[in-house]
């Protein structure tokens, strides 16, 4: 099911678009950004040269695709892509909001896909602090941030959250009950794949949560095969199976 929808942003070729690097997509985005205290030049001059470095290798992970909004440079859409591990399959979309003084405070992320995970609160919003303690200006910077976003759904890290860094206390009790917690993970991830998840603004569970930016829309099957055809991808059919 996955082969038959594809990012909004990759579309909109008529419209407004941001170069990114290899992981980032052109875009258009109907954010109308809140008033705030007017962001310095510094600021503005750092998150360009944050989002021109996501084109150096390594610097953007594998699996996570971001683009700023045309309207507000201080605003980042961004999906991930899980393939391993307990959220295998997940489509998480989410937002990064810069603070005016960047890269003095650091940014939040908030979630728009619904997760079950031990660093997302009710809201969305990923408790970044757990590894920036404390954000340092001169040494962190949004690559570190993307990477520790993606780690964050591995095992390994998941060992290392500790009960005061946890804003959900129930994913938390996965310390205590690894099966449990893997099945709840497993569900949630399957639910972020759902159509009704992916195409309707409107779901249950964007309750409280921006719906703009970054979103999918079908295609039909020629549609689907013109792509393809112009990304050089093989048909899924033609691909080897695994043995």
């Amino acid at each position: 099911m996955l082969g038959s929808f594809v990012a909004n942003p990759l579309l909109a070729t008529q419209s407004r678009t941001s170069k990114g690097t290899n992981n980032s997509l052109t875009a258009t985005s109907t954010i109308n950004p809140s008033k705030a205290d007017a962001p310095s030049i510094v600021a503005r001059t750092a998150l360009s040269l944050e989002y021109a470095s996501l084109r150096h290798a390594d610097h953007c992970p594998l699996g996570i695709y971001v683009v700023p909004s045309p309207e507000n440079l201080f605003v980042w859409d961004a999906v991930l892509f899980v393939h391993q591990g307990y959220y295998a399959g997940a489509v998480l979309r989410f937002r990064l909001n810069f603070p005016s003084d960047y890269p003095d405070r650091i940014p939040t992320v908030q979630f728009v896909t619904d997760i079950f995970h031990p660093l997302i609160d009710q809201g969305g919003y990923f408790n970044l602090s757990s590894h920036f303690r404390p954000w340092k200006p001169k040494e962190h910077h949004v690559y570190n941030i993307l990477y520790d976003i993606k780690a964050a759904f591995k095992k390994y890290r998941l060992d290392q959250i500790k009960e005061a860094d946890a804003w959900n206390k129930e994913a938390y009790r996965y310390h205590e009950s690894t099966s449990s917690f893997s099945a709840l993970a497993t569900q949630s991830s399957q639910l972020t794949r759902s159509e009704s998840a992916l195409f309707d603004k409107d779901h249950p569970s964007f309750a409280g949560r921006v719906t703009e930016g970054l979103g999918f829309q079908k295609l039909s099957s020629e549609k689907l095969r013109e792509y393809r055809q112009r990304l050089g991808l093989r048909e899924w059919a033609d691909e080897p199976s695994e043995l």
